[in-house]
C-alpha cells in the first residue's frame, strides 16, 4: 500500500479537480484561505499549504494583498468566443431563456399534448372533496392518501411489496436529488456519476464539492468492470444513475446489468440513487423494471418523477427509500420546506387514480413517437450519428466534424433554433464538444421539420 497523503495534499488535489470542472475558471479568484478553511472544516494552515503547493506547481497566481487566482492556459475561454454571454459560456438556464421559434433545448412536453382540460376538472373535484385543502399543510412525508395509491401502483406494477411508509413525496426529482446529496455527501466525498448525465445533477453534486468519478454510459449500458474498479478503489458514497431512457442519450440499461449493479453496490457499500423521470414514456415495449426492484439489502434510493407527462407545474415526485434512511431523509425534507404543497398532491392523486391517465399516456406515447420519427426523418439527409431511443424525449447527436457545438449554438440562435451543447452534460467538462442534445417533445410537427432544416443549414456553413 502507498503512503497516506497529508490532508493539505488531498485539498490540493480537490482544488485541482474543481478547477478542471470549471468551478473556478482561468483568471478567477479562489476563495480566501479563511473561507475555504471554514467550508472544508480544516485549519487555515492546511489550506495555506495547499495553496502554496498550487503556486509551486504553476496552477495559480498570487496577487499582492488580493489573493490567489487561477492561472490561464491554452484552454482558457476568451472573451471574443461567439458562445459567450457576459464573459461566460451559456448555461442550461441561459439557453432556455433564449426566445426562439424552434425550441429543441427543452426536455419538456408540448403543453398542447398535456391533459389541461381534464386537470381543470380535477382541480374543481379536489376543492369539492377537500374544501379546507388551502388551509392545511401536508405532512413532511407527504399526503398519506397519495402515498397509499403510489405504493399500490408500484406493488402491482413491479410485483414487489411496498408500503406507503416507504415513500417520501418531494417537489420534483431535482429536490429529491438535492436532499439526498445534502444528507449523504461531505466535501471531497467520492461519488460515481454517469458520463454524460443530467446537468442539474452535476450542479447539485458540485455544490456539495463532491469528487465526481465518471462512468461512461453506452447504448448497451455500463462497463461493469469499470464500475467495480471504481467502487473498489475509491469507495464512493453513492452512484447517481438515470438508467431508463437516459437523459441526454436516450439509452436504457438492460435487466442483467441492473441486477449486477445492485449486487456491486451491496458488495462495496455504495448507495445507488436511481433517477427515473421517463419510465412511462416508451414507444413499443415497456422498459426493464427499476433497479430498486432487485434490491434486497437497502442500497437503492429510487426517485420517480411524474411531472413530465402529467403536469410539470404540479412538481410531484416520489422517493422509495430503505427503512434505515427514513429519519435522515425526513429531517432534510423538513428543513427544506416542511412538506410539499398539499393542493398539488391532491390534484395529482385524483388524476393519477383515474382511467383518464392511462388513455392520456397511450395517446401521448403515439404523439411523441411520431415527433421523434419526424425529427429523425429530417436528419436522415445528414451524416450525423445517433442511436434511436425506445422512449424518452431526446436524441443525442454526434456531428461528423470536429465542430464545437457550444460555438455553433450562437449561430443557431440567430436562426431562431435552440439545442443543448453536449459539454453541458459532461461532469468533467472535457468531452462531447461535437455532440448536442435535441429534444423532439416540445416543438410541434411543422416546427420540427422547419427547425431541423434550419439547424442543418447552420452546420453546413461550417463544412
Amino acid at each position: 500500500m502507498g503512503q497516506r497523503k497529508y490532508l493539505f495534499e488531498e485539498i490540493y488535489e480537490s482544488i485541482l479537480q474543481r478547477m478542471e470542472r470549471s468551478e473556478w475558471k482561468a483568471g478567477e479568484k479562489l476563495p480566501s484561505i479563511r473561507e475555504l478553511s471554514l467550508e472544508l472544516n480544516v485549519h487555515r494552515l492546511t489550506v495555506f499549504k495547499a495553496y502554496q503547493m498550487l503556486k509551486q506547481q504553476g496552477k495559480v497566481l498570487v496577487k499582492d494583498k488580493s489573493g490567489y487566482y487561477v492561472k490561464g492556459s491554452s484552454h482558457s475561454i476568451h472573451a471574443d468566443e461567439p458562445i459567450q454571454v457576459n464573459q461566460k459560456r451559456f448555461t442550461l438556464s441561459d439557453i432556455h431563456q433564449q426566445s426562439v421559434q424552434y425550441q429543441f433545448s427543452k426536455a419538456l412536453i408540448d403543453p398542447n399534448l398535456l391533459p389541461n382540460h381534464f386537470l381543470s376538472d380535477y382541480v374543481k373535484k379536489v376543492f369539492d372533496l377537500y374544501p379546507k385543502v388551502l388551509s392545511t399543510y401536508s405532512t413532511v412525508q407527504g399526503d398519506v392518501e397519495l402515498r397509499e395509491v403510489l405504493a399500490d401502483y408500484f406493488t402491482k406494477r413491479y410485483k414487489t411489496h411496498l408500503s406507503h411508509e416507504d415513500i417520501l413525496i418531494t417537489s420534483g426529482s431535482q429536490q429529491a436529488i438535492h436532499l439526498i446529496s445534502q444528507l449523504f455527501l461531505s466535501p471531497r466525498d467520492s461519488i460515481l456519476i454517469e458520463r454524460p448525465t443530467y446537468s442539474a445533477a452535476i450542479d447539485i453534486f458540485k455544490s456539495q464539492h463532491a469528487h465526481m468519478l465518471a462512468v461512461d454510459i453506452h447504448p448497451d449500458g455500463y462497463d461493469l468492470e469499470q464500475v467495480e474498479m471504481l467502487m473498489k478503489t475509491y469507495k464512493p458514497r453513492l452512484f447517481y444513475v438515470n438508467p431508463t431512457f437516459h437523459n441526454p442519450t436516450g439509452y436504457t440499461v438492460p435487466t442483467a446489468q441492473r441486477k449486477k449493479l445492485v449486487e456491486l453496490a451491496e458488495q462495496y457499500h455504495c448507495l445507488i440513487v436511481e433517477d427515473d423521470a421517463y419510465h412511462d414514456i416508451y414507444f413499443e415495449k415497456a422498459p426493464p423494471p427499476p433497479l430498486y426492484t432487485f434490491d434486497t439489502a437497502g442500497v437503492v434510493l429510487y426517485v420517480r418523477s411524474f411531472c413530465k407527462y402529467v403536469s410539470p407545474g404540479l412538481r410531484v415526485a416520489a422517493v422509495v427509500f430503505p427503512t434505515n434512511l427514513k429519519e435522515g431523509l425526513f429531517t432534510a425534507k423538513a428543513l427544506a420546506d416542511n412538506g410539499s404543497p398539499l393542493l398539488n398532491q391532491k390534484i395529482f392523486l385524483h388524476y393519477f387514480s383515474s382511467p383518464r391517465l392511462q388513455q392520456h399516456l397511450e395517446k401521448l406515447r403515439i404523439a411523441l413517437q411520431i415527433r421523434k420519427e419526424i425529427m429523425e426523418e429530417e436528419l436522415q439527409q445528414t451524416n450525423w450519428r445517433w442511436v434511436s431511443p425506445n422512449g424518452g424525449l431526446n436524441l443525442w447527436i454526434q456531428l461528423p466534424i470536429d465542430l464545437p457545438t457550444d460555438q455553433l449554438l450562437q449561430k443557431a440562435i440567430e436562426q431562431s433554433v435552440s439545442f443543448v451543447p453536449g459539454l453541458i452534460f459532461d461532469p468533467l467538462q472535457e468531452r462531447f464538444s461535437s455532440t448536442l442534445r435535441l429534444s423532439y417533445s416540445y416543438a410541434n410537427e411543422v416546427q420540427l421539420r422547419v427547425g431541423i432544416r434550419r439547424l442543418i443549414d447552420v452546420v453546413n456553413t461550417y463544412t
